[in-house]
């Protein structure tokens, strides 16, 4: 049995086509626990450290998420056209995205300021918190790229290298202008739904992760809407790629975003030092070029405690997240509250 058929709804099995599998049917305790799926995965994409599409794929939603994106298509476009508003609900799997847009949606209203506020005031303790779980993600993801073969490696590897050159490029100050906020989500977006790589790392990279938690903190409708119109259009263009990676490439894409994952790690070292800065379009300040060092030079130049003990013990609790949550979707088989299809 190779690491798909071993997945338990989470992985791919090989010997059939996993974005051909009927969509489960839910009772009321199915639909709330796909809400607090939504919550997790609204949670992660608030941190540039876990992916929501990882959150999916712990939690045994990932199948359905992917058959979701690939039913947007030119044949619901001219369903919609002719006004067959119940077959476009239905071919759309509407239910299944909005609760789960409403479960992420409640995550920011209730955790962007708290999130905000961390990252002013416990910077070291967060960083690790993020740090843990990518160690965490690369792990969990590892074990479904078995066996680990040559080529494999290879695509690891490669992915190593990437990550490293994308954490050694530095944030653009990104100008609050409506456009490079739409492109940024496009962007963004594809990483969201891929197991292993972060939309909100790729939009720290971008310049935008600060602009999107200020704005969600301080419900700026012209930024949340651009976001909005962003991630619809990098959703649609990215759908077929997805699809083609999956059905053809799936342990070689997971082998990649690992190697990904490892090579990004430290830019969430949680011990940064501030290189160069640059002023918003609001007045504030924030760090433009940073880079790791040791806990004591961070001490040194901030005069603050490191908190080494706190800082371990977050990135701790993080992977124990990241595993607990494996270990519930295991014991309520995948995709909770399901009533098999007729």
């Amino acid at each position: 049995m190779n690491s798909r058929d071993e997945a338990g709804g989470n992985g791919m099995p090989s010997s059939r086509d996993p974005l051909a599998e009927a969509r489960p049917r839910r009772s009321v305790a199915g639909w709330a626990g796909l809400h607090l799926r939504g919550m997790a995965m609204g949670v992660a994409e608030l941190i540039p450290g876990v992916s929501g599409g990882t959150i999916a794929f712990i939690t045994g939603i990932y199948v359905e998420l992917v058959q979701t994106i690939r039913s947007f298509d030119s044949e619901l476009l001219r369903l919609a056209l002719r006004g067959r508003v119940r077959e476009v609900w239905v071919r759309s799997n509407a239910n299944f995205i909005v609760m789960l847009l409403l479960g992420m949606a409640t995550s920011v209203v209730l955790f962007a300021s708290l999130l905000a506020w961390l990252l002013e005031n416990r910077e070291v303790l967060i960083w690790a918190f993020f740090f843990g779980l990518i160690v965490a993600s690369v792990i969990y993801v590892g074990r479904f790229v078995r066996p680990w073969s040559p080529r494999r490696l290879g695509a690891g590897t490669l992915g190593v290298g990437a990550g490293l050159v994308l954490s050694n490029i530095q944030p653009l100050p990104a100008p609050e202008h409506w456009i490079s906020t739409l492109l940024a989500a496009a962007v963004a977006i594809c990483a969201w739904i891929l197991p292993g790589i972060s939309g909100s790392f790729i939009l720290l990279l971008l310049g935008k992760y600060q602009q999107l938690v200020r704005a969600v903190s301080d419900i700026d409708p012209g930024f949340l809407l651009a976001f909005a119109a962003g991630c619809v259009a990098g959703l649609l263009a990215f759908s077929r790629v997805l699809t083609w990676l999956i059905r053809t490439r799936y342990e070689g894409t997971l082998a990649f975003l690992c190697g990904l994952m490892l090579g990004s790690l430290q830019k969430l070292w949680p011990w940064r030092e501030t290189v160069s800065t640059y002023v918003d379009s609001s007045g504030e300040t924030l760090p433009l070029v940073v880079r790791p060092v040791s806990p004591a030079t961070w001490e040194a130049a901030t005069g603050l405690g490191a908190s080494v003990p706190g800082a371990i013990l977050a990135a701790l609790g993080a992977m124990a997240l990241v595993f607990g949550l494996e270990i519930v979707a295991r014991r309520r088989g995948g995709t909770d509250a399901e009533v098999p299809s007729s």
